[in-house]
């Protein structure tokens, strides 16, 4: 899921139980930034919305991941699997394996 800087740190604000001018405090900013990033009105850099998280006791993580690639032809084969029976996809597995041991050897 991704979130913005202004939902992270009102998420990270509220289950502390902290309002905004604690925070501020908390932080050694003003109540003032807060909100304005709170509302979106404004883009914090990375160490202050790391800052600010951190007063609130929790921790902010990123990651970087690579979307993962879904081949369309597998998506439109999807009823078609749904419909078998167990036994069907057993043999429809089977038949795969087969494929790719062969094609392999090749």
């Amino acid at each position: 899921m991704t979130r913005t800087a202004a939902e992270l740190l009102a998420l990270a604000r509220t289950a502390a139980g902290l309002s905004q001018r604690d925070l501020a405090r908390k932080a050694g900013t003003a109540q003032s930034v807060v909100a304005r990033i709170e509302l979106g009105e404004t883009s914090p850099s990375w160490n202050t919305l790391t800052r600010l998280v951190r007063a609130t006791g929790s921790r902010l993580h990123a990651t970087i991941d690579r979307p993962v690639a879904v081949d369309q032809s597998l998506l439109d084969d999807v009823p078609r699997i749904l419909a078998m029976t167990p036994e069907q996809r057993l043999l429809e597995v089977a038949q795969v394996s087969r494929f790719i041991a062969a094609a392999r050897r090749a």
